[in-house]
């Protein structure tokens, strides 16, 4: 049987299969249920006519229609978290590749000669002490 947190969470959709399946259900006798299951039941029962169990296998049907449906909205929550890790996965990888085809590059640039690239590094770290300077002493 459907429990009353079900029922709550999804009384809009619930109030239009009630009103579907059984014709005799009027717009006021949905919107009277006050979050008892029992009640409603009764309620059910007294106004269609139905039997308790005709409409337990209603509300049973429901839940399980629910259950359902929550078990594909999670199988394609895993399914896009997968996809996504994926995706990192390979941008880090493609990041780590430039990277270190970067390193490998400046490396052989140093080998191939040591006094032009100490000149670059002396440059830069002029321009970077200037900057710095320039920065702390106009703040």
């Amino acid at each position: 049987m459907i429990n009353q947190q079900i029922l709550q969470g999804n009384w809009q959709e619930i109030q239009g299969k009630l009103k579907s399946k059984w014709g005799a259900l009027t717009d006021d006798d949905v919107k009277e249920f006050d979050g008892n299951v029992e009640q409603l039941v009764g309620r059910l029962q007294k106004k269609t006519g139905a039997g308790r169990e005709s409409i337990e296998q209603f509300f049973d049907q429901f839940n399980s229609n629910g259950a359902s449906t929550l078990n594909r909205a999670s199988e394609a929550v895993r399914g896009y978290a997968h996809q996504a890790t994926e995706a990192v996965q390979e941008t880090s990888q493609q990041a780590l590749d430039s990277v270190r085809e970067g390193y490998a590059e400046v490396e052989d640039r140093v080998r191939q000669s040591p006094g032009q690239a100490l000149a670059y590094c002396f440059g830069a770290g002029v321009i970077t002490g200037v900057v710095i300077h320039w920065f702390f002493r106009w703040r």
